[in-house]
């Protein structure tokens, strides 16, 4: 059938361009580059997505995508908000090769390149940040309602925290080519949560 070839060229596509443009970046990417990793001529690339904008696009959310599969899958897996932090944590120790060899969090990657560049990247980022925000905020009060979490912490200021001490670590890790920073960083926000959040008996 016409249309199930093209989703899935158009998946192939995606799948092998995507983590060019988050390790080269959307302005440094290319067409040479995509048509080169794809195999493809400039008029089936537009063909499929219009423009290099669309491609991109498509790209940012399938690499966004992987992490956002990882926070779902961990609140699913565990009832309780410090099992929930601390999943998610383990989620980020376990894929950190992934991560790295896709060229980072493209999440990060796409706020510093878009940041003065494409204000459509930047929105996007920004409330995919905010969710992400959110959602850990929520999961610290839910704690602080079940009787888990301290109710003297301030959930945004921790879910800031939070996600901040994990890009940040991604950032040094990969920068300096020093995976074990990056674990060390998630070895002591799992200390943190376990005995400044935790209520402890």
């Amino acid at each position: 059938m016409p249309f199930a070839k093209s989703e899935r060229t158009k998946k192939r596509i995606i799948e092998t361009v995507a983590p060019i443009f988050n390790k080269k970046g959307y302005q440094s990417t290319a067409l040479s580059d995509i048509t080169s990793a794809t195999g493809l001529t400039k008029g089936a690339i537009y063909g499929n997505f219009g423009n290099k904008e669309n491609l991109a696009e498509a790209c940012f959310n399938h690499n966004v995508k992987f992490l956002q599969k990882g926070l779902q899958m961990t609140w699913a897996a565990h009832p309780s908000s410090i099992a929930k932090l601390i999943g998610l944590l383990n989620f980020y120790h376990q894929n950190y090769k992934t991560v790295a060899n896709n060229g980072g969090c493209p999440l990060m990657n796409v706020a510093v390149e878009a940041d003065d560049f494409y204000p459509f990247f930047k929105e996007k980022a920004k409330t995919i940040l905010l969710t992400w925000q959110s959602e850990i905020a929520s999961v610290i009060k839910e704690g602080q309602n079940s009787g888990e979490i301290k109710p003297e912490i301030d959930p945004l200021g921790f879910a800031n925290f939070y996600i901040a001490s994990i890009e940040g670590g991604i950032l040094i890790a990969k920068t300096t080519n020093d995976p074990e920073s990056f674990f060390s960083i998630i070895e002591n926000l799992k200390s943190l949560v376990n005995h400044q959040l935790k209520i402890t008996t």
